[in-house]
């Protein structure tokens, strides 16, 4: 059995779609199919269950996945110690994303990383908090980016950088003059929402607790999955809404919506760099990982300031 059949079933095997497949690993679906029968004749065994176009692992296939990740990651190490025998950092980081926020800082930081190590390619996926944490867990990320510290005895865990939430209400809302309104106020007004899922949400939800306000009191107009759609429809004047201040920054700078401070109401929100808990890193995750260590103030301060200094038109 060869590298480059083992990266097939081990991606079939996290897709269950060899269609998925095929295009993550830019090959033919056939090809897919022929690699894995290809192992499965050659051993006599069974690795998938196939039901017309949906596929699931066997038994067997459930046996050896994470034999073949190991394999394959240790391959990997293998060939980075080769490159740095001639002083070079390079290779792929699987990049995990789990905040909208963290999607407005990440591409500041890759620039700026990859401004030092240019052989260094990134490839970074949008997704669930759940699926980014077992994606590590099982070295389908390299990293990931998550709205709140994962306590797992697997991972561990580093600042990316803290984020403040806001209340922000349309430009043209009564209380876009005022510079202060009380919690309970709050409940009269149409509320935005995100998701169950959201990280900002549960955050926000604790904290109205402290105030004596339960999340089923809020006047909840209409409930959106996307922090940006949150946000442009407060731009709308569909309603007020609690968002992260990075979020916001460019629409507050634009004179889009406006930011009204609530009594007592300080809550921030800190974003998490995690990682698999490992022996040995490539050099790229060894490097990228101090790299975060070292500027994350300062990008993060570069960021927001980037996002406050726009002009209209």
């Amino acid at each position: 059995m060869n590298l480059s059949e083992l990266r097939v079933f081990v991606t079939a095997a996290e897709e269950l779609n060899f269609s998925r497949a095929a295009q993550r690993l830019n090959l033919s679906q056939s090809a897919v199919s022929q690699n894995i029968q290809s192992i499965e004749r050659a051993y006599g065994v069974e690795l998938f269950l196939r039901h017309g176009r949906s596929v699931q692992l066997s038994e067997t296939g459930k046996t050896i996945l994470p034999m073949a990740r190991a394999v394959l990651h240790s391959a990997r190490i293998l060939e980075d110690a080769l490159m740095s025998a001639r002083g070079e950092v390079s290779g792929v980081l699987s990049i995990g994303c789990a905040t909208t926020c963290g999607r407005y800082f990440v591409p500041n930081l890759l620039a700026s990383f990859q401004a030092e190590y240019p052989n260094v390619r990134t490839r970074v996926t949008p997704t669930t908090r759940s699926q980014v944490i077992e994606g590590v867990l099982a070295q389908t990320f390299d990293l990931g980016i998550v709205g709140r510290k994962t306590e797992h005895r697997e991972l561990e865990n580093q600042p990316l950088f803290e984020d403040r939430v806001i209340m922000i209400v349309p430009a043209g809302h009564p209380w876009a003059n005022r510079d202060c309104v009380s919690p309970q106020e709050v409940l009269e007004q149409p509320f935005i929402s995100r998701e169950n899922t959201s990280a900002t949400r549960q955050a926000l939800f604790d904290e109205l607790r402290q105030y004596g306000i339960e999340p089923e009191n809020l006047n909840v107009v209409t409930e959106l999955g996307d922090a940006e759609a949150v946000e442009m429809a407060v731009e709308k004047g569909i309603g007020i809404t609690f968002i992260s201040e990075l979020m916001a920054a460019r629409s507050l700078a634009l004179g889009r919506v406006k930011k009204v401070e609530v009594e007592g109401f300080n809550l921030t929100q800190q974003i998490y760099l995690i990682r698999r808990k490992a022996e040995t890193f490539t050099r790229a995750e060894t490097r990228f990982w101090e790299f975060v260590q070292q500027h994350r103030q300062a990008l993060a301060a570069e960021l927001l300031y980037n996002l406050t200094n726009v002009k209209p038109g």
